[in-house]
């Protein structure tokens, strides 16, 4: 066999290493990340609950869901092991941190507000949204239909 016969298949070869290579490492980090848990370690469940650690068994953790509520959970189900800073931003709406940018008010009063001076200067600039009555455009005016006479008129003999 000749080189460009096995090409395809080393190179089928190569991707389906890189990508069990990658997805590898993925999983020992998932792995480190969960045995680096310490009891008091604010986590986050793969289905979106927010916890506390309190106990780190075998396979298992016990999580403390609400104050005094505790739950086990497989080891596995831990899917991102929080910092007290972003732990408290989540779950106790600690804002200690700075918004860069405009802020976004919560309702619309403040886009519909009066300016302090009382005078509103996009009143002429305002486009009238009034419903108009409907012009027939398929009809003909008074006017063409004079114009159409006298055109049938002068062609006939």
């Amino acid at each position: 066999m000749s080189l460009v016969t096995l090409l395809p298949f080393i190179v089928l070869i190569g991707a389906m290493f890189l990508m069990t290579r990658s997805a590898k490492k993925k999983q020992q980090a998932a792995a480190q990340m969960r045995n680096d848990m310490q009891p008091g370690t604010g986590v986050r469940t793969i289905g979106g609950m927010y916890a506390t650690v309190k106990e780190i068994l075998d396979d298992t953790v016990v999580l403390e869901v609400a104050p005094g509520v505790h739950a086990v959970y497989a080891k596995n189900s831990i899917g991102a092991v929080l910092d007290d800073a972003e732990y408290n931003r989540i779950v106790h709406g600690d804002d200690d941190h700075e918004v860069d940018g405009a802020v976004v008010p919560d309702d619309a009063s403040s886009l519909t507000a009066e300016p302090a001076d009382g005078k509103d200067d996009a009143d002429e600039a305002r486009t009238d949204l009034t419903k108009k009555a409907e012009i027939d455009l398929a009809a003909p005016k008074d006017s063409e239909k004079k114009d159409a006479k006298a055109d049938d008129e002068g062609d006939a003999k």
